[in-house]
């Protein structure tokens, strides 16, 4: 298990990677280690919890399950959240760019950050005599690895993109686009390299490790099984190497352990984050409003759970959620994990007992449609990952609670689908069991299927609770070509709850929370719109995606 720290002076004293010299770079085995941790900076502004300090929306768009039907924005369009209006306006994406999902050009774009990483490979071959050849090929191991996800953020917006591997010149800039196909391919090349120079323990804590390769390649084969084959194949034997180094935390509270402890043996690579230094804003975003009072602080709370994603956790037993059974006492006898990922009324929190009625502590109020930011629940829920309990700190420095880029539960759900897709008749028991060792660790009964469209339904449900805040359902929606489906015209829903003041009673209502607007996801939304200045400065980049 690699924890990825941005503290000390190994990181945080590091220059910016394009400012160093050649021969500073290539003097010593330190000065190139210092190099090469400098491009895991962009690892760290990938994580969806990522807020840097002086960009609200960091260089990702901000927790992307907010795109999707589990997760409702608060928001408008304040502290550069654009959830709302991406989901609602159907102006919102244009021919222009991709909007905050944009992540080709500019300083901050992926092609630079690529062309960084390339600088370092041409170069890294040259200084074997000097260094070793096991030392070479294991940082240029690391930097393929980040190459990777650079492209692997590219393709996941663009579709098929424009592969430059070699420092091309300004006579090369002229380069047509890859197929989408070709495109996830150069991703498999770069990650296998990885995994097969990357150390099995990392050089140093933070750095890679061939777990997080094969981790990586277990779910880019989803990707890439989607337009070739062989791509299932890829994720199954990726997944089965990355078991010789990884397992499911088990025992009471596995779940939630995995939340609580960066170095839990089911996580695989962790980002963490230093007090008053590299830090997100989880706290400020997604603590229940009540907490403002307790602590005298700023809570802008913006980032909500829906209905959608709140009824679909089981009970304890296994038995679906009912409101027609269960709504008397919704939120008790639930699976492990919504307790480790919802806070909801009643739920036990610091030192108080959280109240979403209305005119509660925590409160709800009606989404705040092209007026501002909430503040206070619109759904009557709260976010509970990545917050840490009895946490001050965050209210002067920034939050610090890690973020678990790559953990062995995903894995066996990308196994599981690999499976299931590559061959239903050989491989649905192996499918099955993948999934159930999944839901065995927070006591859920086996399912069974008896088809793999019947599995691929229970798969997604699986992925959605198993995942939720983590960065995966917006993607899946969009790689499984579902998202219209689920999105287009489906309102998210919240649950109001009103309190009886003399007997105590509640009363639970469900609400629609998008201001009674409907929402919108277009098929051309699949692949967004090319940058206007890159169709301008490369003639040879061909027509944009279909629709823009």
């Amino acid at each position: 298990m690699a924890l990825l720290p941005f503290a000390g002076c190994n990181v945080l004293d590091i220059s910016p990677t394009d400012r160093f010299g050649s021969d500073i770079v290539w003097s010593t085995r330190e000065s190139v280690d210092q190099y090469v941790i400098g491009f895991y900076a962009f690892l760290r502004e990938s994580a969806d919890v990522n807020t840097s300090i002086t960009n609200y929306a960091g260089d990702l768009a901000l927790f992307s399950d907010a795109y999707s039907d589990i997760v409702k924005s608060g928001s408008w369009d304040q502290y550069g959240h654009s959830f709302n209006r991406a989901l609602l306006e159907v102006s919102f994406f244009t021919s222009t760019d991709a909007g905050p999902l944009a992540c080709w050009s500019g300083d901050n774009g992926c092609y630079n950050k690529i062309r960084r990483h390339n600088e370092f490979l041409r170069d890294a071959p040259d200084h074997i005599d000097d260094f070793g050849e096991e030392f070479i090929n294991s940082r240029m191991a690391e930097v393929r690895f980040i190459r990777a996800f650079a492209y692997y953020r590219l393709i996941r917006v663009y579709g098929g993109v424009v592969l430059r591997t070699e420092l091309d010149g300004p006579e090369q800039n002229d380069k047509p686009r890859a197929t989408e196909e070709e495109s996830w391919r150069q991703v498999i090349d770069d990650l296998e390299y990885a995994a097969e120079y990357l150390p099995e323990t990392p050089v140093q804590s933070g750095r890679l490790s061939k777990a997080a390769a094969y981790a990586m390649l277990s779910r880019v084969g989803l990707y890439y099984g989607r337009l070739n084959p062989e791509g299932w194949q890829i994720a199954i034997d990726a997944a089965n190497e990355c078991a010789k180094y990884s397992a499911l935390s088990t025992g009471d509270g596995g779940y939630a352990n995995v939340f609580a402890d960066a170095s839990n043996r089911e996580n695989i690579f962790v980002i963490n984050y230093s007090s008053g230094e590299i830090y997100h804003r989880a706290d400020q975003y997604f603590r229940p409003s009540g907490d403002a009072a307790v602590y005298g602080a700023t809570i802008t709370s913006s980032f909500f759970p829906t209905s959608e994603l709140v009824d679909s956790y089981e009970m304890a037993d296994g038995s679906e959620f009912s409101w027609n059974v269960h709504g008397s006492d919704p939120y008790s006898w639930r699976e492990p994990r919504f307790y480790a990922t919802i806070l909801y009324n009643g739920a036990e929190w610091e030192d108080r007992e959280i109240q979403t009625y209305e005119g509660g502590t925590d409160g709800i109020i009606d989404f705040p449609h092209n007026t501002g930011a909430a503040g206070t629940t619109i759904t009557g829920y709260y976010m509970k990952k990545w917050l840490t309990e009895n946490n001050t700190d965050w209210i002067t420095n920034g939050s610090t609670h890690f973020y678990i880029m790559l953990r062995y539960g995903e894995v066996l759900l990308n196994k599981a689908e690999a499976l299931a897709q590559q061959n239903w008749a050989e491989n649905g028991t192996e499918a099955l069991q993948c999934l159930n060792d999944v839901r065995a660790r927070v006591g859920l009964p086996a399912r069974s299927a008896a088809s793999s469209d019947e599995f691929m339904e229970f798969l997604r449900h699986e992925r959605m609770v198993e995942l939720a805040g983590e960065g995966f359902r917006y993607w899946d929606l969009r790689r499984w070509r579902i998202a219209e489906e689920v999105i287009q015209d489906n309102p998210a829903h919240g649950c109001w709850i009103t309190k009886d003041e003399g007997t105590g009673e509640l009363s639970y209502r469900q609400v629609e929370v998008d201001g009674g607007k409907q929402r919108v996801f277009l098929e051309r939304y699949y692949a967004f719109s090319i940058p206007e200045v890159e169709r301008s400065n490369n003639a040879l980049l061909g027509e944009n995606n279909t629709g823009w």
